[in-house]
């Protein structure tokens, strides 16, 4: 199990305990869930997400998955401005299951503060958590 728990982890990004992963580029992060949520999830059927130009703040719900067994909210790893939505998931939500760390990704942010990064688990850190979970 820890093999699949490996290839499904990428090494560039930050995680949250609520199963968001986070990259950076620049002063911006792509947001998404990870390839351990949406498959806790199942198969995933719509996402909500916020407006650009709105404000998240870490820790804060900035939107929702409805799976066919469950509805989560997303938290935002990192706060800052919405600066881009992946607006094809309005279409093709199914997306976040086959491809959550690219094709899946779900905002962009204006990260105010790069120093929350910090505070977010490694690859390693994430690893760990979820096996212990």
């Amino acid at each position: 199990m820890s093999e699949d728990l490996e290839s499904g982890i990428p090494e560039e990004l930050r995680y949250s305990e609520q199963h968001e992963w986070v990259s950076l580029d620049d002063d911006a992060g792509t947001i998404g869930i990870t390839d351990y949520a949406q498959a806790e999830l199942g198969d995933i059927v719509f996402v909500e997400l916020p407006e650009v130009g709105e404000r998240i703040e870490k820790g804060q719900a900035f939107g929702s998955v409805e799976a066919v067994k469950a509805v989560e909210d997303l938290y935002c790893p990192v706060s800052g401005e919405v600066i881009e939505v992946n607006e094809t998931l309005e279409e093709t939500a199914e997306q976040v299951n086959s491809d959550p760390y690219s094709d899946g990704w779900m905002i962009k942010v204006r990260i105010d503060n790069a120093g929350e990064l910090e505070e977010l688990l490694s690859p390693d850190g994430y690893k760990e958590f979820i096996e212990g979970a």
